[in-house]
């Protein structure tokens, strides 16, 4: 069994973690650290945890005593926690904030469609943004072919959940339901890691950027909130030079050997992949224009999910164990 510790247990990604955690058939879960629920059960906060287990929530934690570490404090808090931590040099870590995802100190970028080789040889994961999976599925078999132009234009939808469990302003029910908006409209800090891993795909992708200008960035991103709780619904458009016969063949031929991404030659829709690790594109060629549909679950492909899935592959575990879950669809 891979005995499993979580630090900061109490959000949604780790709340989405430990359902599959209690249910997958490799795991024990030996901690689940957090000193403001230290003593809780876990369903005390994670309600849909009721009758599943009787763990509680701990405020102290013993890295010794686990074979994996996820991090799913905030963003900035992992390079706090190893700033006062040493890590075991037999502890694997997948952090699912921002931290590493330049894959500073030893952190492999965790996204298996990409880098699944080196996934399994890692130790350290740095787990993808939500947004940044769902963009950077919609473009990775372009940018494999060098086929990708700048810009990109991406306007992309998310729900709730994807601003984490503490309530702000644009997050309550009065002012999200009935409601949509725009937010740091070509400034959302997952441009970083898309452009970077596309640049070193495809090079001239990389030399398209000019940081001087505020419109700096190759891909031209465009996030709104959505009023629904869960799911990332991307629309990718850009010039492409395939008609849509031999698009639909680079997108497939790439994704031939992936595990939960997949192709799809109709409109997607997010009800397709909600509950589930998947990831649909659909694309689709207009006078020149390719149009990318990507759908993730932000929650689970976009964050706990796939970050199970990194587990599987460096433990030497079936991809899939865990995650065979069924889209809720109505």
């Amino acid at each position: 069994m891979i005995k499993v510790g979580i630090i900061g247990g109490a959000g949604y990604t780790a709340g989405e973690l430990l359902r599959i955690l209690v249910n997958h058939p490799e795991v024990e879960i030996v901690f689940v650290h957090s000193t403001s629920n230290a003593g809780n059960c876990l369903w005390e906060v994670h309600g849909g945890l009721f009758g599943d287990t009787d763990l509680r929530f701990s405020d102290s934690y013993d890295l010794s005593a686990v074979d994996v570490l996820f991090l799913c404090s905030a963003h900035g808090k992992s390079r706090e926690f190893w700033a006062e931590n040493a890590c075991p040099d037999t502890l694997k870590v997948v952090d699912l904030a921002q931290d590493f995802r330049d894959e500073s100190e030893g952190y492999v970028y965790g996204l298996p469609e990409w880098q699944r080789d080196r996934i399994c040889a890692a130790r350290k994961i740095a787990n993808p943004g939500c947004f940044a999976t769902a963009i950077q599925l919609a473009l990775l078999p372009l940018a494999a072919a060098g086929l990708l132009p700048a810009p990109v234009h991406v306007t992309a939808i998310t729900g709730s959940t994807g601003a984490g469990v503490k309530p702000s302003a644009t997050t309550h029910f009065s002012w999200r339901s009935d409601n949509i908006s725009t937010y740091k409209v070509f400034g959302h800090q997952h441009l970083k890691e898309i452009c970077r891993n596309l640049g070193l795909i495809q090079p001239s992708f990389a030399a398209a950027c000019h940081p001087e200008r505020s419109e700096g960035s190759p891909i031209r991103f465009v996030p709104m909130r959505g009023d629904f709780a869960r799911g990332i619904f991307a629309s990718v458009t850009l010039d492409c030079p395939l008609d849509g016969e031999k698009a639909l063949a680079l997108y497939r031929d790439y994704y031939a050997g992936a595990a939960f991404t997949f192709v799809s030659d109709r409109p997607v829709d997010l009800k397709q992949v909600v509950n589930t690790n998947k990831c649909i594109v659909a694309p689709e060629v207009h006078d020149g224009t390719l149009v990318v549909s990507s759908v993730i679950d932000n929650l689970l492909k976009g964050a706990s999910g796939q970050a199970v899935q990194n587990m599987n592959l460096i433990f030497g575990i079936p991809e899939t164990t865990g995650l065979k879950l069924k889209a809720s669809a109505f």
